[in-house]
């Protein structure tokens, strides 16, 4: 039986993996967060891996909080760069398959078509400088690694844009939402799901990835979307980037194109809308 280790596993990913584990009883799951597994403590990394001796690694775990990056940047390259590179090195090293979850922020924004896999990088802020040389670091020490970039995740799990508005809709009468950020969601769950048909596909395929929900959105179209399905009365204001001043710059535009995921495994990739209405009926609940 495969073990596989799951880093972050208390996060949104690592929570709907942990769901799914239960009707994939053919491998045994590792799920550690922090406490179990201290990505930062990089002089007994490789220690502490080889003590669960897994067979595939999922790496969920990152420095995820965009604007804190900005002031910290040697936690946020321990997270999303040193320690990939060990956990990448371990698995060459040692036969286990790696799975490294990436960012859309690793492109500058500045296209205003779908991105491909293969589309110039040009992070602009230090989580998205961070996570590339992470995604290089992980080709870099393992070839036969699988990269994941996703974008604007959410789940009924963890914080969120989706349970932040939800929250926010019901509490206030008016809310502003930046309107010329360009891009999709990504429901964790599909996502879990999309991992889960690379790990029991026939053929392992090396090589970075795309994975978004569809559609082509704003993050003020999301917030409509959110209030719509909600049911909720708050009235919302589409913004521009330059009324809401964050410390981290944000790309414009990082839609992502799902072609390759859909071709080499098969994943189907569900549109926006109906996972946004599935998740807010599991927080309903």
């Amino acid at each position: 039986m495969k073990r596989i280790l799951v880093t972050g596993g208390k996060g949104q990913l690592g929570s709907e993996l942990n769901v799914l584990s239960k009707t994939n009883t053919q491998f045994e799951w590792v799920f550690t967060d922090y406490q179990e597994l201290n990505l930062s403590d990089l002089d007994n990394l490789e220690l502490t891996i080889a003590k669960i001796n897994p067979q595939i690694i999922i790496n969920c775990a990152a420095h995820t909080a965009v604007d804190k990056a900005e002031s910290e940047f040697e936690l946020s390259d321990i997270l999303n760069h040193q320690s990939v590179a060990i956990l990448a090195k371990w698995s060459s090293e040692n036969d286990c398959k790696f799975i490294h979850i990436s960012t859309d922020y690793v492109f500058d924004g500045t296209v205003a078509t779908p991105l491909t896999e293969s589309a110039p990088t040009g992070p602009i802020n230090v989580y998205g400088q961070t996570k590339l040389a992470g995604e290089l670091a992980c080709v870099e020490a393992c070839s036969d690694s699988i990269i994941i970039r996703t974008s604007w995740v959410y789940s009924s799990f963890g914080a969120n844009f989706v349970k932040t508005m939800s929250r926010l809709m019901q509490e206030r009468d008016s809310l502003n939402v930046v309107n010329d950020q360009i891009g999709s969601p990504t429901y964790a769950a599909d996502l879990a799901k999309a991992i889960m048909t690379i790990i029991t596909h026939s053929k392992w395929e090396a090589g970075i990835y795309h994975f978004s929900n569809e559609g082509e959105i704003s993050w003020y179209e999301f917030a409509l979307a959110i209030q719509e399905i909600g049911g909720f009365e708050c009235a919302i204001e589409g913004i521009p980037s330059s009324a809401y001043p964050t410390p981290a710059r944000r790309p414009q535009y990082s839609l992502l194109d799902k072609t390759k995921i859909g071709v080499t495994f098969g994943v189907v990739v569900p549109k926006y809308r109906d996972s946004l209405v599935e998740c807010m009926e599991l927080l309903k609940e």
